[in-house]
């Protein structure tokens, strides 16, 4: 059957799956947008405010979906505003198509209005990415896209189609979606290697990151955990694969980890690392990370061994087959001192909470712990509030912590927690600062013309609290433009979006609020008054290792 480029898109789209996509038109996706609109009881388009807000909804659509994430722009500035979102897909191995429009063919090179090379640009932070010059391979280069962003270490991938193209005619047929290529099978002997290794452990630790959602081995962690008598923690991106109320669950580990976590990883005699790269915030000084340890490494993508860490053992490839075939394998282990030594830190961590009447920041998460149900979706921005909800927020299943841990995107928790909203279909309770949210505040118009049922919990500290509080420990209390002294008032700004929206000062105003806002169907802004000398603590100092860790300041801590 022919059909135009534009129909083939939307066409090729629906046939990989797609029943969300998210974008902005513009004069050369015009087309597009009219096949979208003839479309609409086939596949959803959700208006963004902005470019960058539909990149961050399509990332945040996947992370809790599963499901590659579809943006659609203009050329021009409108694929450029793209670059943000793209970039924060790529660093934290997101799928994402990305589809731009562009001028005619006869127009490339000569300076157009809106002309601009955006496949030169988002090469650096694509898998790969497209110009599609001719309409009779735009069907498979789509199939093509999907195929390489779901396979292997996953990640974007932007097809750039000129207008002509797009009214150009071509033959279509619907084919099978191209299945994502084999993964690397471990050889037999670095399997009986890591067997080896965790059978001769005393005190093992097992270290998950993103890449063991992406393996959906949350499930078998835990069991091999109970069975190897080892604790479990994880990188930032690693939150929400083990329930929070596992008992051999530590949580973060890191920079801004929990204190038990940290020396727990600093303190194992074997660390069996899943999906997870080792990245600076991580591990602190690599010269001292871990220096008494062994480590197993296993990960989709080769070029992650020994990248950051030298390993004992690097495993790369199909991440499950070789977990599972360790799993099955490895002996039955009690190391009770081990258990006991890891007792001592938890009770250290929690000596270091101290109580407070103040709306502080673990107060208001304990508070949405306590009034949201299991399949609650958390988002945040970039920040520390950030990692705030990283140490005290609780997860009960995978794919309910959304978040920028890679490129760190300030701006990106709104448009993320609209596209997560909308793709899982679960309650969504999005937890930024007033810094973060004020970069992308536009994307209220979405949440709110979408109905997003997306919970808006505002720490309101008036300051940038995560540079302010290095500028404080480190330069001096030299506070350069950190401190806001902005005069917005969020709750008059959320309601002439649409918004219904309230304050809290205290523990039990937010509680009140908190709980209203949850039987409120559609968005909701709670602004939240925090002091603006809140520390994220435990940290890392600059080029720290975890033994120097900063658990207090000044006797008091984030508490």
């Amino acid at each position: 059957m022919q059909m135009t480029g534009a129909q083939i898109i939307i066409e090729t789209l629906i046939e990989q799956g797609v029943d969300t996509v998210f974008g902005y038109p513009g004069g050369q996706v015009l087309n597009i947008y009219d096949e979208l609109y003839k479309n609409s009881d086939r596949i959803n388009h959700v208006l963004a405010a902005h470019e960058q807000g539909a990149s961050h909804a399509a990332d945040g659509y996947f992370r809790a979906t599963g499901k590659t994430g579809v943006v659609i722009a203009t050329s021009g500035p409108g694929a450029t505003n793209l670059v943000t979102g793209i970039a924060t897909a790529m660093l934290d191995s997101v799928p994402m198509v990305a589809i731009t429009g562009n001028v005619p063919c006869d127009l490339i090179g000569r300076d157009s209005f809106q002309e601009i090379d955006i496949t030169g640009i988002t090469l650096p932070i694509t898998k790969h990415n497209y110009f599609v010059n001719d309409v009779n391979q735009l069907a498979f280069t789509i199939r093509e896209a999907f195929q390489i962003a779901r396979s292997g270490r996953p990640g974007p991938v932007l097809i750039d189609v000129p207008k002509d193209v797009q009214v150009a005619l071509a033959e279509f047929e619907n084919e099978p979606i191209f299945e994502k290529f084999q993964n690397s099978i471990a050889p037999e002997e670095k399997i009986a290697t890591a067997i080896e290794m965790i059978n001769e452990a005393k005190r093992p630790y097992i270290y998950i990151g993103g890449g063991a959602i992406g393996a959906d081995v949350q499930k078998g962690v835990e069991e091999l955990a109970e069975k190897i008598d080892a604790v479990i923690g994880c990188s930032l991106m690693g939150l929400s694969a083990v329930p929070t109320d596992n008992p051999r669950f530590l949580g973060m580990q890191g920079m801004h980890g929990h204190y038990a976590s940290s020396m727990a990883q600093n303190n194992a005699d074997l660390i069996l690392a899943i999906g997870v790269r080792f990245s600076d915030r991580a591990t602190g000084n690599k010269k001292k990370y871990a220096k008494g340890s062994k480590i197993i490494q296993l990960d989709i993508d080769f070029a992650e061994i020994n990248k950051n860490i030298n390993v004992d053992v690097g495993i790369y490839g199909d991440i499950n087959n070789a977990f599972y075939r360790i799993a099955n394998a490895v002996e039955p282990k009690k190391h009770p001192e081990w258990q006991s030594f890891v007792k001592e830190l938890i009770d250290r961590e929690i000596s270091n909470y101290i109580k407070s009447d103040k709306l502080t920041p673990k107060r208001t998460i304990d508070i949405i712990n306590a009034n949201v149900p299991d399949d609650t979706v958390i988002a945040t921005d970039v920040g520390q509030h950030q990692m705030w909800t990283a140490q005290y927020a609780n997860f009960k299943m995978p794919r309910k912590f959304v978040s920028s841990g890679g490129l760190g995107t300030m701006g990106f928790g709104l448009g993320a927690a609209i596209g997560a909203q909308i793709g899982s279909g679960c309650p969504t309770v999005l937890i930024t600062g007033d810094g973060s949210f004020g970069m992308n505040l536009n994307e209220l118009a979405t949440a709110v013309s979408t109905n997003a049922n997306v919970k808006i919990v505002l720490f309101n500290n008036g300051v940038l609290g995560m540079v302010r509080q290095w500028q404080t420990l480190f330069f001096k209390k030299h506070y350069s433009s950190t401190t806001l002294e902005r005069k917005t008032d969020f709750v008059k700004l959320a309601d002439a979006f649409g918004a219904k929206a309230y304050r809290a000062f205290t523990p039990d105003e937010f509680q009140k609020v908190f709980r209203e806002a949850m039987s409120i169907d559609g968005p909701v802004l709670i602004d939240c008054a925090i002091d603006k000398d809140e520390f994220v603590l435990p940290m890392l100092p600059p080029g720290g290792s975890i033994d120097e860790m900063i658990e207090k300041i000044g006797g008091d801590s984030n508490e």
